[in-house]
């Protein structure tokens, strides 16, 4: 493969091969993950923290691994986050103003990268970011016939990279050196999650969540305990004086084993009592533990009643704390975005295209994050608007979530034809399209309200009917035009336009001609002539 530039301009060879395979690098395969989270002290689990400050990831990485393991609730949380990810639409676009062979690169991407079976398993593998820090995923290379594509995209241990010592905001992969060595061009996917302000070790919500984590098992612990002592009745055995140590040793056996095993015996002059359990209170542990849940969804999802129910005006609530779960989601797509558009969209687009790359104008992937509006309500205001003002067709289709159709793709219109079922435009001939649109267009106009007929109503016969047509005929052809060519409603809604470009000299002569003629009519029935 001949050399190529990276996004900064700077040219390089690419090389196909992965690079965890190239190098050898014995950790990929035999690194076990430790579980620093057993037995967890706030000691301990400072030092996992201030070894991942220090370019050491390893401790941090096992630690948020072991904590989502072992913690529903967190693991609950967290999933829910990551997974809102995964039902959001998207699609490459070309740049503002675009080319038509800028056009056609970013749908070549487009096609390809919906078609790619790996891509859904890469976007949930991306956002373990979110509790870590970092996600950081290899990229197999391989050709179908000319094009580059890509066969898979390998998840990798987040324990087998650590920080240029450097600049610690700088990923690199683990080799046995102090520094490690860079990530090959190309080759990765690494995207960094910035749940906060910090360095490459010290942006994920880990550093957060670890201490919610330590207090509510602690309190979980102690809970097992109270239960172990105050939860069970006491069993108590009595033996006479004087009696032997294996009668006592028999006695003790009881006592040990009738609690599992609901039955035993002991020797003659002995008893066996079951006292009640001794009186406590589980609530001071039940409180922190619920603490410690809501503290872990607030951090996860910005609240906590998008996880359980509240109490008064919980749904009002509820309804505010789920905007702000869609604001986290919205800010977690637009760093992955970032993370895409740089090591998966312009790798294949560089690999693939025949054109002169310009780093200022090139493809993206978008997430469609804007939720659809009420159809009803958008288009009631338009309606109302688009007497006074232009308004994007565009626009309408982004807040009605309606897609723009297709060439050759057949549309839909509503027919005024009561029972008759709904015909597109190809299925109906011409001529019935015209009638059905002149027919639409009469409903619409109000109804004239009949009265008697007088000498005037003759007189309107007498005008005619040719003088008549030729008189309104000026007037009603740049409306009907548009209705034949552009559809009833586009031209409805282009009437204050289409006004200037009606003629209405012949009208406005006959209207003079019979303002005359009813005015003479009038002084001749004055005078009595």
């Amino acid at each position: 493969m001949g050399r190529i530039i990276d996004l900064d301009g700077k040219p390089f060879s690419f090389d196909p091969e992965m690079q965890s395979a190239v190098l050898d690098i014995p950790q990929i395969a035999s690194r076990y993950i430790e579980h620093p989270a057993s037995g967890i002290t706030p000691n301990r689990a400072a030092q996992c923290l201030r070894g991942a400050e220090r370019g050491d990831l390893i401790a941090q990485s096992d630690l948020a691994a072991d904590i989502e393991e072992k913690d529903t609730h967190l693991f609950a949380e967290l999933g829910k986050r990551r997974l809102a990810i995964q039902g959001v639409p998207w699609s490459i676009e070309p740049p503002p103003n675009a080319s038509a062979n800028e056009k056609k690169d970013a749908e070549m991407l487009d096609e390809y990268l919906h078609s790619a079976d790996w891509f859904d398993a890469m976007l949930f593998d991306a956002t373990d970011a979110i509790l870590k820090g970092y996600s950081c995923m290899e990229i197999e290379h391989g050709m179908l016939g000319k094009m580059h594509i890509i066969r898979a995209i390998r998840w990798r241990d987040s324990g087998h990279f650590c920080l240029n010592p450097d600049d610690l905001s700088e990923l690199r992969l683990r080799d046995g050196s102090h520094a490690g060595v860079a990530f090959q061009p190309f080759g990765w996917i690494v995207h960094q999650s910035r749940s906060r302000t910090g360095y490459g070790g010290a942006t994920g919500l880990v550093r957060t969540l670890i201490w919610p984590f330590i207090f509510k098992n602690y309190s979980v612990r102690d809970l097992a305990e109270f239960l172990e002592v105050y939860g069970l009745p006491m069993k108590v055995g009595k033996y006479p004086s004087g009696a032997t140590p294996e009668q006592k040793s028999a006695l003790m056996r009881a006592v040990m084993d009738i609690g599992r095993r609901t039955g035993g015996i002991i020797p003659a002059g002995m008893s066996l009592e079951f006292q009640a359990a001794a009186n406590g209170q589980a609530d001071p542990f039940e409180t922190m533990i619920s603490w410690g849940e809501r503290s872990i969804s607030k951090a996860i999802l910005g609240g906590t009643l998008t996880t359980e129910a509240g109490d008064k005006g919980a749904r009002s609530l509820g309804e505010v704390h789920n905007e702000v779960r869609r604001e986290i989601r919205d800010s977690d797509l637009r760093q992955l975005a970032a993370t895409l558009n740089r090591d998966l969209v312009y790798p294949l687009y560089a690999l693939n295209t025949a054109h002169a790359i310009d780093i200022r104008r090139l493809p993206r992937i978008c997430f469609q994050t804007k939720e659809p509006g009420d159809i009803t309500k958008i288009t009631s205001a338009v309606m109302q608007l688009s007497t006074g003002m232009d308004i994007s067709d565009p626009w309408i289709r982004e807040q009605t979530g309606i897609p723009q159709p297709t060439p050759g793709e057949a549309i839909f219109r509503v027919r005024q034809s009561g029972n008759e079922p709904a015909q597109t435009d190809k299925e109906m001939p011409p001529e019935k399209q015209e009638k059905t649109e002149q027919t639409a267009l009469a409903a619409r106009l109000p109804e004239a309200k009949s009265s008697p007929r007088d000498e005037l109503d003759d007189m309107g016969d007498a005008v005619p009917a040719r003088r008549l047509q030729e008189a309104i005929d000026p007037v009603l052809e740049p409306v009907i035009d548009a209705i034949r060519t552009r559809g009833l409603a586009e031209a409805l809604a282009d009437l204050p336009a289409l006004y200037r470009e009606m003629d209405d000299s012949r009208l406005m002569t006959l209207l003079s001609d019979a303002m005359f003629a009813a005015e003479m009519k009038g002084m001749l029935d004055g005078t009595g002539d």
